[in-house]
């Protein structure tokens, strides 16, 4: 493998990487400044090619911001990783088992968190 080859991200993985960025500074951004906090730092072209791709996901939505456009996230980042989730478990056979795979890699804390959530869920439907 080259150093360049060395140097891609996977597939996804930038796409990732600004979302994230979007996330944490909570308020909309320009191309350059989401380039500014990713690193290594890719060609603003890249970013800006990312962004569009993510506004044609509906991931993000682009605004008008004076000659610019900024760009902030659809959803919270909790909610997108619950979507995705809730895909992920739809598209398997033996949800039960999957559930249960997942049950098993969380730690003693996540796990307290997840019995409270299914309990607070349990008597809000009753």
């Amino acid at each position: 493998m080259s150093d360049i080859d060395s140097r891609r991200r996977a597939a996804g993985e930038l796409e990732g990487q600004v979302m994230s960025v979007l996330w944490a500074a909570g308020r909309s951004m320009i191309p350059a400044e989401v380039q500014a906090e990713l690193d290594p730092a890719p060609a603003y072209n890249t970013v800006q090619t990312i962004l569009i791709r993510l506004v044609d996901k509906q991931l993000v939505r682009r605004s008008r911001v004076g000659r610019a456009h900024a760009y902030e996230p659809v959803r919270s980042e909790a909610d997108a990783a619950a979507a995705q989730l809730r895909a992920t478990l739809s598209g398997v056979g033996d949800r039960g088992l999957t559930l249960q795979r997942f049950a098993e890699t969380l730690d003693d804390a996540e796990a307290q968190v997840l019995r409270q959530l299914l309990a607070e869920a349990r008597r809000v439907d009753r």
